[in-house]
């Protein structure tokens, strides 16, 4: 049994790779039980999360996860939990994946892999809402697939966004912070979301044509990123149905019949079964909320991934690297 910590997943992560596995895992007909949503004792709205998926009988997998909004406070992640590989054959586990660092990696690869078929392909302005811990990931995936000369952060602690910023100086491209979020999101191309926002902070008014939303945040009814009246002027994408069950940012809309269902899913942009951005000023929207699918092709690409490492490795005469349980 294979076990790869933070560390050892973040290291054999490479985005593009793990974007283009994801498009062939979207393409294809997957399995994917609602998860299960607990809502854990106490008012701090703490959560635990129970994601099965399986594609083939060959290989199946589930990511147990808690959530706990009130441990950035306490200088602790917010999200913990595991990715269990499992035999579909034989029922044995074949490895575990810490999941903060797999769910950082495949959410951040499935917004990136969303903008590759929604965003304008000259877009070169993002603008990241939200400095917690997806932010630097998105911010990277996102530069994967376009070419983005310029970074805008917003976020309400302004230490938090330059942290940010320095974090990312690697990448070469003019990152700046903002503190007015409405002339920021009027000028982006591509606006990413990533927060524990109850109220919206996307306006409507404030997004121009051709812009792309890529809403990560709001994964419960009572968690809101975006203007409801900006889904009545976009075109509404989601990673999964459940989107439009869990989302705060999709019940409201949904209800007053400002959209509809079902969603065009990403499922259907990656299998050619439904195009992708239909003019250069058209208004696009994707929510994802997470989807079993996503954590087993990541998770399946990183064990590929490492098995790679390990035989170049031992090629050259190394046999360090993969851990073994």
């Amino acid at each position: 049994m294979i076990y790869l910590d933070k560390e050892q997943i973040f290291a054999r992560s490479n985005t593009p790779d793990l974007v283009e596995a994801l498009q062939v895992a979207f393409a294809r007909p997957s399995f994917t039980p609602e998860r299960m949503h607990c809502t854990l004792p106490g008012d701090d709205g703490a959560t635990l999360l129970i994601m099965p998926a399986w594609q083939t009988r060959a290989l199946l997998g589930v990511k147990i996860v808690s959530v706990m909004p009130e441990n950035p406070r306490k200088g602790l992640a917010s999200i913990n939990g595991v990715h269990i590989l499992i035999n579909g054959e034989t029922g044995a586990v074949q490895a575990i994946l810490d999941a903060s660092a797999l769910t950082a990696l495949r959410t951040s690869a499935v917004s990136a892999l969303a903008s590759r078929f929604l965003s304008r392909v000259n877009a070169s302005c993002l603008l990241m809402v939200g400095t917690g811990a997806l932010s630097e990931h998105l911010v990277r995936a996102h530069s994967t697939v376009r070419h983005i000369e310029k970074v805008i952060i917003w976020g309400r602690d302004p230490k938090k966004a330059q942290d940010l910023v320095a974090r990312l100086g690697d990448l070469n491209i003019d990152i700046s912070v903002a503190t007015d979020l409405g002339g920021a999101v009027a000028a982006a191309d591509i606006v990413s979301c990533a927060t524990m926002s109850d109220r919206p902070l996307v306006q409507a008014a404030w997004v121009k044509p051709g812009c792309h939303i890529d809403l990560v945040g709001s994964f419960s009814p009572t968690m809101v990123e975006v203007d409801p009246h900006l889904l009545g002027r976009a075109r509404l994408v989601v990673d999964t149905q459940v989107a439009l069950k869990e989302s705060g940012d999709l019940i409201g809309p949904l209800r007053e019949g400002i959209i509809s269902a079902p969603a065009v899913e990403l499922s259907e942009l990656a299998a050619g079964t439904v195009r992708g951005r239909s003019d250069a000023s058209e208004i696009t929207v994707f929510k994802s909320v997470g989807t079993g699918l996503a954590d087993i092709a990541a998770a399946r690409y990183l064990v590929e991934a490492g098995v790679a490492i390990r035989s170049d490795r031992s090629a050259a005469g190394d046999s360090g690297g993969m851990r073994l349980a």
